[in-house]
């Protein structure tokens, strides 16, 4: 049992790494016509290899026994994993081991902490306020992008616009 948990930690420090140097770690808010609210919340990890060299993808997907596969048009495979129970419990195996994106991989697994464990049509105005800090902590240390919300329009669709 000891060199099978010895193992299993170093392919778990070998998976942070590649998510370090070759990984994302999302918290969106995303439009939702059949919620009362109109938009959820998704979190996301996803991990990014050239296609002719995926193989790690296929283990790393074996090792957590979730998430899907895709090969996106500039060849490029992609292991995204969604689902804020998944997430938070995979989170938990890697953060020891996060070195370069430990302040989102933290906000990332505190959020889908707090999403598991309540509807969103409880949340409170407090509620709503943490978890625009969480997301905004999470852009501002990821590298830029061109689709992202800005604060006001995050506020706004979480009606918390004074």
């Amino acid at each position: 049992m000891g060199s099978r948990s010895k193992n299993l930690q170093n392919d778990l420090a070998y998976i942070a790494g590649f998510l370090d140097g070759d990984g994302s770690l999302m918290l969106q808010l995303k439009k939702r016509a059949d919620s009362k609210v109109g938009w959820r919340f998704m979190c996301t990890i996803c991990f990014y290899q050239d296609s002719r060299h995926e193989k790690p993808l296929h283990w790393m997907r074996t090792i957590f026994g979730i998430g899907y596969l895709s090969q996106r048009n500039d060849g490029i495979t992609e292991l995204r994993i969604n689902g804020y129970r998944q997430v938070r419990d995979i989170l938990k195996l890697l953060l020891p081991f996060i070195r370069f994106k430990e302040k989102q991989a933290r906000a990332l697994y505190s959020a889908a902490d707090f999403l598991a464990q309540k509807p969103m049509a409880r949340f409170t105005v407090k509620d709503r306020k943490q978890l625009l800090d969480w997301i905004l902590t999470i852009q501002s240390n990821n590298y830029k992008s061109h689709s992202r919300k800005t604060k006001k329009m995050l506020q706004k669709v979480l009606d918390l616009t004074p």
